[in-house]
């Protein structure tokens, strides 16, 4: 499998699993933040409103952090990045949602420091494994992975919550994260990586069309996923509680997790962008049985069903992420794509907590249908603007200067997959 190929590369495993732990507090806050606010008593609004705050936060801070990273490299701004957003939690978790004001606060700057390994790591790909080819199958593989983390992160949480407390779960999961951006930081290729120049825009990577049309698209996904956290929360509670709410969303990341995994295992031709419109549709359609509500057990296999093809739409972006990022905005075009889709997340929870209080969680599971839908219907409004030609091919050049410093591939037309 080229999984395995990809593995074997040189730092690849140690940069893929380092990302992952890294990211593990951005992965599971707003299921342990919600958990955090219902243990302490309060209403699942003001629970949706936190978790809400920390994604705006983060979506604010990912698209700024990454163009640092642009500027000024990895190791001086995903380290410092992410022990300030690990302390910023750990204030959250000792002073509660009492004063509120601080605990508004607390939330925000954990997400705004939030380090922007995720847009790193696919920046530093095409550094690692040289050949086009490989950096796809990379990409499918990071989408892959990524659900593995979305699967164990809610048990993890849940696991925490069961054996100590809510409490103990933020800080436990913020400095593991901590630790895997050390790991990454630390590594050769994140030390040598150079972002390629760039040309002086205010827009940054947000004056590409295609990237623009790309992160409205997911922008609606972002929606439906951030309301499964909401409304499955609302569900659990009538049926079995906190383990019921665990394995719900373990399920999503399962069902994410064999759908990339099917994905990723060949190779794809033909023109993205169509192929995403399929992949959207699916998606979509996927999120309506949600609304039967059934046994806890169907209604886990419903979870899994509806995450099927969330993972292969992620890993497709990536591709055309790499397409239509501009020159010298790499890891800032990939922090766009993380920002846009938290963003979603966030607009979900603070949504549809008040959805659910008013009525239920059928009404709770109805918003991430619509949303996959109206996702749908963007990239169909806007497949041309997707499918035009990009201009960054997958070349991996080096430092005239210095040939261990490795810089972000170079700009040429075509030789597009």
């Amino acid at each position: 499998m080229g999984y395995l190929e990809i593995l074997r590369a040189r730092h690849a495993t140690r940069l893929l699993v380092g990302t992952l732990v890294g990211r593990l507090p951005n992965a599971t806050s707003a299921i342990a933040i919600v958990l955090f606010v219902r243990a302490e008593g309060g209403t699942y609004s003001l629970a949706g409103a936190l978790a809400a705050v920390y994604g705006v936060a983060n979506a604010v801070g990912q698209p700024v952090l990454g163009r640092l990273v642009d500027l000024y490299g990895q190791p001086r701004i995903q380290l410092p990045a992410a022990v300030l957003s690990a302390l910023a939690m750990a204030v959250f978790a000792f002073t509660g949602t009492d004063p509120l004001p601080s605990a508004y606060a607390a939330v925000a700057a954990a997400g705004l420091f939030t380090p922007p390994l995720e847009g790193g790591l696919r920046a530093l790909w095409p550094s690692v494994l040289r050949k086009e080819g490989q950096v796809h199958t990379a990409y499918a593989m990071d989408a892959v992975a990524q659900e593995v983390m979305f699967t164990v992160g809610p048990l993890l949480v849940t696991v925490c919550v069961s054996l100590w407390s809510a409490q103990a779960a933020l800080l436990v999961l913020n400095v593991v994260g901590v630790l895997g951006a050390l790991s990454v930081v630390v590594s050769p290729p994140s030390r040598a990586w150079r972002s390629a120049p760039r040309e002086a825009h205010w827009l940054g990577a947000l004056r590409s069309p295609g990237l623009l049309a790309l992160l409205g698209a997911f922008l609606f996904v972002g929606i439906a996923l951030g309301s499964i956290t909401v409304a499955a929360v609302s569900y659990a509670d009538d049926n079995g509680g906190d383990a019921v709410y665990g394995w719900l969303m373990a399920g999503l990341g399962l069902g994410a997790l064999v759908g990339g995994t099917v994905y990723g295992a060949r190779q794809w031709t033909g023109e993205p962008a169509r192929r995403l419109c399929g992949l959207v549709a699916l998606l979509a359609v996927c999120y309506l049985p949600l609304m039967f509500l059934p046994g806890p057990v169907a209604m886990t296999l419903l979870s899994v069903l509806s995450g099927v093809f969330l993972a292969p739409c992620i890993a497709c972006a990536f591709v055309l992420v790499d397409r239509h990022a501009p020159r010298g905005t790499v890891t800032e075009a990939f922090s766009w794509l993380v920002t846009t889709f938290t963003v979603g997340a966030s607009v979900g929870t603070g949504l549809t907590g008040p959805v659910v209080e008013g009525g239920g969680a059928l009404w709770g599971f109805a918003v991430p249908g619509v949303a996959g839908g109206v996702s749908l219907l963007v990239v169909l409004v806007t497949v041309g603007a997707l499918a035009a030609p990009g201009g960054r091919a997958v070349v991996a050049a080096v430092s005239e200067n210095d040939p261990n410093r490795v810089v972000e591939p170079r700009f040429s037309s075509g030789d597009r997959a």
